[in-house]
């Protein structure tokens, strides 16, 4: 028995949900998400929740089961509160610019700057030359844009220095031991 699968999802008021030829298409204050249903898992809707079922008891539907309502879930929470993902960026010289709404000029150490552009419904925040908030409607995207951004100075385990997500605890190693 999947205990995600089986939760219901609540729609708040000014979010339509429409379920037609194996599509999902979420429309809220924020914007809309379309998704396609994977393979046999159905989608019914009584007023104000959706319910996802399963047809048979195999592995796999079991676990399209679950992903099908998470994935769901987030297109709801996607437009009516979005998601953000906020980097931190640490190191000697290393920062980060704004160059409008969709651009992001980093210097991470190396002998040039980085540009990175967001897709589209990706927005940037730079409150701080040292931090970075990515933020957008579609969960995966969010996280994708921020591991793409983590990437292009991952945090190194000496010192620390690089692109980390806030609240990240990075292992330290010690260094070199020294002659005795």
């Amino acid at each position: 028995m999947s205990r995600i699968g089986n939760a219901p999802i609540t729609v708040p008021a000014g979010v339509d949900v429409n379920i037609a030829n194996g599509r999902v298409s979420v429309k809220g204050p924020k914007g809309t998400l379309e998704r396609v249903i994977p393979g046999n898992i159905s989608i019914s809707q009584e007023g104000d929740t959706l319910t996802v079922t399963r047809p048979d008891e195999q592995n796999k539907t079991k676990a399209m089961h679950g992903l099908t309502r998470s994935l769901v879930n987030n297109m709801v929470r996607g437009v009516t509160e979005g998601f953000r993902k906020e980097l931190e960026i640490h190191g000697v010289g290393y920062r980060a610019e704004q160059q409008g709404p969709n651009k992001l000029r980093m210097n991470l150490g190396y002998s040039h700057t980085i540009d990175v552009e967001a897709p589209e419904g990706i927005v940037f925040e730079v409150p701080q030359q040292t931090s970075v908030i990515v933020t957008g409607i579609d969960n995966e995207v969010v996280g994708q844009v921020a591991a793409n951004i983590r990437s292009l100075r991952k945090p190194e385990p000496y010192k620390g220095k690089g692109v980390r997500y806030a609240g990240e605890r990075i292992i330290r190693k010690a260094g070199k031991a020294g002659k005795k």
